[in-house]
């Protein structure tokens, strides 16, 4: 069934709700429904409903509620995924899997070795696209949120957000290649309900070691993703599978 996200907090059932802009066109002109069709409604403050079209006009969808969603679709973890700039699309695509996998947020950041860069101009381009994808692909995953994409300037931009999680990671691959597998499989094991945890990858040419010291000097837990070198696209959702299994298949 198909489902979109409202700007606007839910308050209670007796709320009119309105489909509009691309939302309504969506539902009329891609999906054809009609009145009496169901749909999911998914609003700010994270709450679900199944909802009844009652009346379609030219510009706008009117909905009642049905009945409120049960189901919990959230990791009881909250991740945020923090890339250095890759190069080409591959955020798109980080953006779109690492949504369907459940990450609460995406960052996008400069590293020393990253091939591409991004100006201010290609920030803005990219962050209303990559918002874009994260809606459609929350959408697609029956999320009862969007990750909120972020693309910062300064590497220093990314450190002074260390502070808002409880825990940091950082994939490095020379910890890979040392055999160094311990370290991300403690830090996920010892996570509880509610907590924020930022998982940091680096772009294709991997991190400097000045950026590493960086890293750790300002408290992050510096680790391997297993014995083989993963591709920057790769470690993020590679990352989300084993959080997912650990907090959500083996509970």
């Amino acid at each position: 069934m198909q489902r979109y996200f409202l700007n606007e907090r839910y308050v209670n059932q007796n709320q009119s709700f309105t489909l509009t802009e691309e939302d309504y066109h969506h539902a009329v002109r891609v999906m054809r429904m009609a009145v009496g069709d169901d749909c999911f409604l998914v609003f700010q403050n994270q709450c679900s409903i199944k909802a009844k079209i009652t009346r379609i006009e030219a510009d706008s969808v009117y909905l009642e509620e049905i009945e409120k969603e049960q189901a919990e679709k959230e990791m009881p973890v909250s991740v945020t995924i923090a890339c250095g700039y890759p190069k080409g699309d591959k955020l798109e695509w980080i953006a779109q899997k690492g949504t369907e996998l459940g990450m609460q947020a995406l960052v996008g950041f400069p590293s020393k070795y990253a091939v591409a860069k991004w100006d201010d101009k290609k920030r803005v381009k990219k962050s209303i696209r990559l918002q874009k994808i994260c809606k459609e692909a929350a959408e697609q995953a029956h999320r009862t949120m969007q990750p909120q994409v972020t693309l910062l300037s300064e590497l220093d931009e990314l450190v002074q957000k260390f502070k808002e999680y409880q825990t940091v990671l950082v994939a490095y691959e020379e910890s890979a290649k040392k055999g160094e597998k311990s370290a991300f499989v403690q830090a996920i094991t010892q996570c509880v309900q509610q907590e924020k945890v930022l998982i940091i990858f680096g772009p294709e040419g991997g991190f400097s070691k000045g950026e590493i010291d960086l890293f750790y000097q300002n408290g992050a837990i510096i680790c391997g993703l297993g014995p083989r070198i993963l591709r920057a696209e790769t470690a993020p959702i590679y990352a989300l599978s084993a959080m997912s299994y650990q907090w959500e298949l083996l509970g």
